[in-house]
C-alpha cells in the first residue's frame, strides 16, 4: 500500500467524509449518497454561448446579460444549477468542507472533462482571495477546487501567477456600477511575464461575471490569447 493511500485512510478515520448534499457521513469511500445525487441539477440543454448560463429560448445564442455586456473571457462553462447546490457550496466555502472538492472534481471530469481537454489549457488558475480573508477562512475554495480538478484531469494548476491586491466588498450587495468600481485594480499579475496562451479560470459561482471579467482583463492585457472559465455553479435561468 502506498504512503498516500495510508495517509488518506488515516484522514478518513479521523475526519469521516461527508455527503456534499446532506452533509451526513458516507461509508465505503463513497463521495455522495446515491439517494442524494438526484437532488443535484447538472447544467444541460440550451446555454449561452458566452457565459454558459441556461436559456429558455432555444433559438437564442446569448443570454440577456451577455447581449449587452462586453466580456473579456472567451467562454465559460458551469457544472451545476446554483439553486440545487447552494447549501453544498455554502458549506464548502464557509464551513470547512474541503472534502466536497473530491466529488465536485469527479463530476467535472464526468460532465465537462472532454470540453475542458478540447480547450487545451496550459493551466487552471483559481480566482484568488485577498490574503487577509484567506488567512481568516483558512483556505481559498477556488484554489481547493482547482487543485483537485487539476489532479483529476491531469492539468497543471498555477496558484501564484495572480493575486487579489484589494479587499473588495461582497459583490451581491452592489449594483452593476458598484461592482465595476469595487473590482477596479483589484487584481495584479505577480510575474513580469505571462507565457500562457490558453488558461481556464476556476471559481465557485458565476452570477454577473464581474469578478471573472476583472481577472480575465488582467490576463488579456498581458497577452493571453484564449481565456475561459469553469465554475461549480451558475445563477438563474434567463
Amino acid at each position: 500500500m502506498q504512503i498516500e493511500q495510508i495517509k488518506e485512510m488515516a484522514v478518513s478515520l479521523l475526519y469521516p467524509r461527508r455527503c456534499p448534499v446532506c452533509d451526513r457521513i458516507t461509508t465505503g469511500g463513497a463521495l455522495i449518497h446515491e439517494g442524494c445525487r438526484k437532488n443535484i441539477k447538472i447544467v444541460r440543454g440550451s446555454t449561452c454561448l458566452k457565459c454558459g448560463k441556461p436559456i429558455k429560448n432555444e433559438e437564442a445564442q446569448y443570454c440577456s446579460d451577455c447581449e449587452k455586456t462586453r466580456h473579456y473571457f472567451d467562454r465559460g462553462y458551469s457544472l451545476f444549477k446554483y439553486r440545487s447546490v447552494s447549501g453544498s457550496i455554502y458549506r464548502f466555502k464557509y464551513s470547512g468542507r474541503q472534502e466536497y472538492a473530491a466529488f465536485y472534481a469527479e463530476e467535472m471530469r464526468r460532465h465537462l472533462g472532454d470540453v475542458i481537454k478540447r480547450l487545451g489549457p496550459d493551466a487552471l488558475i483559481p480566482v484568488p482571495m485577498y490574503r487577509r480573508k484567506e488567512r481568516i477562512r483558512g483556505y481559498n475554495q477556488a484554489a481547493v477546487l482547482a487543485e483537485t480538478m487539476g489532479k483529476e484531469l491531469g492539468i497543471p494548476v498555477d496558484m501564484q501567477i495572480i493575486e487579489r491586491c484589494k479587499n473588495t466588498v461582497p459583490m451581491k450587495i452592489l449594483d452593476e456600477k458598484g461592482r465595476k468600481a469595487n473590482l477596479k485594480k483589484a487584481f495584479n499579475i505577480a510575474q513580469n511575464e505571462v507565457k500562457y496562451n490558453c488558461i481556464i479560470l476556476i471559481d465557485d459561482i458565476y452570477t454577473t461575471g464581474a469578478t471573472l471579467d476583472a481577472v480575465a482583463k488582467v490576463f488579456r492585457d498581458k497577452g493571453v490569447k484564449r481565456i475561459y472559465f469553469v465554475t461549480l455553479a451558475i445563477g438563474q435561468v434567463v
